[in-house]
């Protein structure tokens, strides 16, 4: 990609912010968030993201500020977020390198969950304004009319590809989410392989910090218990390895689950992994989630009390 073909405000936005304009472009990346990579006149290399503006991204690059002064292996913000019309813009540090940790075995597990245990450490004293809506993964609260957050470009689909185990699942593990009554902390919603890099056994970086979340602590432990391995389409990890995933963080924090959070964390697991089979469905894609959930869910679900 070559500057020109840049956004026209982004010049001016990079002068303004960050005291040159782009030289060069390192990459561009399309998610729901546009990331580019660019290298400022003056040769800093930086990264600018810009999101549609829905009121969340002030309060997550403000935790992801909080925690790169603590020293947590995260990019260290370099603007806060700034409204660019409809878009929330924000730039941070140049991060590169590191290894993406495959693998979905209790080990590995384990050594995400600590990981996790540190992340929410470090969030447990960051005071934001709640970062609301959540992610629309991590939506199970939403207070719409049906089972699913409305998501347009999903709801615009044929439901009836969604199968009745899907729709069964989410729907007693959200029953048994919206039944807890557990206070709601800050905590990262998508906490997954493809979003971590590694040098060797020490993690170097933490990506995605506009997926943070407003949830018990013990459903984004549990959402992550399930997520971790995900390094492509979205999967959902052994029973054993969320296991081990659940017991490595609470040792990690310092304190046991009380068995109403256990149950929590179970529901949770399986809520994330219903949305995604809810996606794969009715765009024809491989039903990794949606065959886990197929083999796993009874189990995940008596341990919900669900």
């Amino acid at each position: 990609m070559a500057v020109n073909e840049l956004p026209d405000w982004l010049a001016a936005w990079c002068r303004e912010r960050l005291g040159g304009e782009p030289a060069g472009v390192l990459f561009r990346l399309d998610q729901i968030s546009t990331v580019f990579g660019l290298r400022l006149a003056g040769g800093t290399d930086v990264v600018v993201k810009t999101r549609p503006d829905d009121g969340r991204a002030a309060s997550c690059v403000a935790a992801q500020a909080r925690l790169a002064e603590q020293g947590f292996p995260c990019a260290r913000p370099l603007t806060p977020a700034t409204a660019v019309g409809a878009l929330a813009v924000h730039a941070e540090e140049f991060r590169p390198g590191g290894d993406v940790l495959p693998g979905d075995s209790p080990d590995v597990a384990a050594r995400y969950a600590e990981v996790f245990a540190r992340l929410m450490d470090g969030l447990a004293g960051v005071r934001v304004a709640p970062p609301l809506p959540n992610p629309r993964w991590a939506r199970w609260d939403h207070a719409g009319p049906g089972l699913w957050p409305a998501i347009a470009f999903l709801d615009e689909r044929d439901q009836r590809a969604v199968p009745a185990h899907v729709v069964d699942t989410a729907a007693r593990a959200r029953a048994r989410l919206l039944a807890a009554g557990l206070p709601c902390v800050l905590g990262h919603a998508d906490f997954e392989a493809q979003n971590l890099r590694w040098h060797g056994r020490q993690v170097w970086t933490v990506h995605d910090w506009d997926s943070l979340a407003w949830q018990p602590e013990a459903a984004l432990a549990g959402a992550a218990s399930g997520a971790f391995a995900s390094s492509g389409q979205p999967t959902l990890a052994p029973i054993e390895s969320s296991e081990a995933f659940l017991t490595a963080y609470q040792e990690g924090r310092g304190r046991a689950f009380t068995a109403a959070e256990l149950r929590v964390a179970w529901a949770a697991s399986l809520w994330t992994a219903a949305h995604n089979a809810r996606y794969e469905a009715p765009h024809g894609d491989r039903p990794v989630s949606g065959a886990a959930l197929r083999e796993q869910a009874a189990e995940r679900l008596r341990r919900a009390d669900a």
